[in-house]
C-alpha cells in the first residue's frame, strides 16, 4: 500500500492556474493502456502534457517510466527534484518537479498516481481533476494474470486490497470493461474538460 506524499508548494500557496488530471485505479484496470491512447490523441496539443514518472522499477512496453535505482531515487528526492513522490507495492514513484512549471503556464498535466496522494495533491494544486479507471474484479484478475509482471507481487493480494474509495474521490469514473478506444475517448474528454460520456 502507498505511503504519504510530499509536494513542492509555491510560497503563495496552491499551484495554478493549469489543470492537474490525476488518473487512479486498481492494478489491471487498464490505466496505462488508456493513457497511452489518450496521449496519442493529444499529441498535437502543446497545452496537454503527459510527464514520465520516475520509478524504482524497470520500464516495460505497457509503462514508460524513467527507471532509477532506490539510491538514485533517494538522492533526487533529497535534492528536491520531485513535485510529488510516494511508495507503493514495494517501489518508489515520483513526478518530476517541472510539472509545476507546466501548471503555472496554464497547461493540463495528466499523471497516473496512487489514490493515497489525492488529498495532498488537491491541497497543493488549484485545479485538480481525479479520473478513476476501474474494471470488474474478474477483468482485473485476467489482466493481471496476462501481464505476469514479477514486480506486481501476489495477484490475489493485489485484488483483495480495497479500491472502493477510488470512485468516491473521483470527479469522473471510467468503467474500462469494453473497447480501449472507446474508453480512451472518455479519458480524452475528461482531460480536455469536455462532457466525457457518449
Amino acid at each position: 500500500m502507498s505511503e504519504m506524499v510530499a509536494t513542492a508548494w509555491d510560497e503563495a500557496g496552491a499551484i495554478g492556474p493549469g489543470r492537474l488530471v490525476l488518473v487512479v485505479g486498481p492494478s489491471g484496470a487498464g490505466k496505462d493502456t488508456l493513457l497511452r491512447l489518450a496521449q496519442a490523441a493529444c499529441i498535437d496539443d502543446p497545452d496537454i502534457v503527459f510527464p514520465r514518472r520516475v520509478v524504482t522499477r524497470e520500464s516495460s512496453d505497457a509503462e514508460d517510466n524513467i527507471a532509477v535505482s532506490p539510491d538514485e531515487f533517494r538522492r533526487a528526492r533529497e535534492q528536491g527534484d520531485f513535485a510529488v513522490y510516494w511508495d507503493a507495492h514495494g517501489h518508489s514513484y515520483a513526478l518530476p518537479l517541472d510539472i509545476n512549471d507546466d501548471i503555472r503556464a496554464g497547461r493540463t498535466v495528466v499523471v497516473n498516481v496512487s489514490r493515497t496522494v489525492i488529498a495532498a495533491l488537491r491541497r497543493a494544486y488549484v485545479n485538480v481533476v481525479v479520473v478513476a479507471i476501474t474494471a470488474p474484479p474478474d477483468v482485473l484478475a485476467q489482466r493481471l494474470a496476462a501481464r505476469a509482471r514479477q514486480s506486481d507481487g501476489n495477484i490475489v493480494e493485489r485484488l483483495s486490497r480495497s479500491v472502493g474509495d477510488v470512485p468516491a474521490q473521483a470527479d469522473v469514473t471510467i468503467l474500462n470493461s469494453g473497447s480501449a478506444d472507446y474508453h480512451s475517448r472518455q479519458l480524452v474528454r475528461a482531460i480536455r474538460n469536455e462532457c466525457w460520456q457518449e
